[in-house]
Parts: structure tokens; sequence; C-alpha cells
């Protein structure tokens, strides 16, 4: 073994009928029910647009270098989302328009890097999902180390291989696949719950109250 390099089993993977009925969530109503403190803070989204629903395949490396990242790619499955730990570092990029391609080639439905990328227009003309910490023309090393299958953080999201990751336009959320039926369950309640809402503005009969009784409770209001 050489210390910093390891590759590890894949995880079983979640339900693919349950990545489907993700897709029909938006990102603030599955974070809203996971007490508002789970989701990428910093990242960009670079895709003109596409709607993220997939499982992690996770990558921690040293930053600017992504020799573990094209593993990564060679062993991903249909379904995967690159989620790579880059620490946060914008010197280099870590993937570019041809790491894109091959992924798309390998099945792969998106990237979350908390790093760099590069050739930006072949990401902002394309509905393929991804998040960046930032761009530079500077590419990447290739020398590791580097690690797969191991639980990342990107942009202060904790992520664990296997987890679903679901991105929109406001962000990137990641779910445990136990958690994620009840986390589904809650969000389609409170997309009624604000649909209704949505009605009741629209016909000028919106309850207020809740605020005034804020503010009571806490003495400003008598």
């Amino acid at each position: 073994m050489t210390f910093g390099f390891r590759i590890h089993p894949a995880p079983p993977r979640p339900a693919a009928e349950l990545l489907a009925q993700l897709r029909e969530v938006v990102t603030p109503h599955l974070s809203d029910n996971m007490s508002r403190s789970s989701g990428t803070v910093g990242l960009r989204r670079y895709n003109r647009a596409g709607k993220l629903v997939g499982v992690a395949l996770t990558v921690k490396t040293r930053p600017g270098d992504n020799l573990m990242i094209h593993k990564a790619l060679d062993l991903a499955q249909p379904g995967d989302v690159l989620v790579v730990d880059g620490g946060g570092e914008v010197g280099h990029a870590l993937v570019g328009e041809l790491m894109k391609a091959y992924a798309e080639t390998r099945g792969v439905v998106g990237f979350v890097i908390d790093g760099a990328i590069r050739d930006v227009a072949a990401f902002t003309a394309s509905d393929f999902p991804c998040y960046a910490r930032g761009e530079t023309h500077k590419g990447p090393y290739k020398d590791g180390p580097g690690e797969i299958h191991v639980p990342v953080a990107v942009g202060g999201l904790i992520v664990n291989p296997g987890d679903i990751v679901v991105g929109d336009e406001d962000g990137v959320v990641a779910l445990t696949p136990a958690a994620a039926p009840e986390i589904l369950a809650a969000a389609r309640r409170q997309a009624e719950r604000e649909a209704k809402a949505l009605q009741d503005i629209r016909a000028g009969r919106y309850d207020r109250s809740w605020v005034d009784a804020a503010l009571r409770g806490k003495g400003v209001l008598p």
C-alpha cells in the first residue's frame, strides 16, 4: 500500500425509483426538512440548465491534483455524481471539457467540485450539471495522492460515498439513502403547503398573523 492512495469498494446503490422521485423536488424543500443545516456554501452552478440527481462517487485529492479523479471516472457507474474534495483551492483546475466529455460517456450525471474547473464555455453551454468553487485556465498536476469512496467535505457539506446528491438553481444537498424516503415525504408535504400559500397570496387571503404572534412572544409587541 502507498500511503495517501486508497480506493475503497463502492457502496450499495439506492433504488432507481427513489432517485427518480427526487427529481421532482427542489433543494429548498429538502434542506428545510433537514433542519436547514445541510447543503453546500460557496459553490457556483456553471451549467445553463438541468437538474442534478445521482449517487455520490467521492474523491478526496491533494489541492490542484486530479490523478485520482481520473481513476474515479474509470470506476464510475451510470448515475454517479463525481463529488470532489479539492480543499477549496482554485489555483489549478481539477476538471475541464475533456474530463466532462469522458464522464458523460461513463454515464456520470454531474460534477460537484470543491476546487476549480476550466473550459468554462463548455459547461455554461451545457445541461450537464456542474458546481465548483471557481475557475482558472491553469491545469492540474497528476501526481496524487488521493482517495476514492471516502467521506468528503464540499462547500461545508459532508458527503459520504453512496449518498444521494441533489442539485438545482439554489444549490446542492446530500441525503443518506436510509433517510431519503422520510425527507422526500416531508418535502412533498411542504411543496403542497407552499402551493396553497401562493394561492392564498394571489387571492388576498394569506394569513400573516404569525408575524405579530412571534413578536409578541419576544416581547416586542403588546
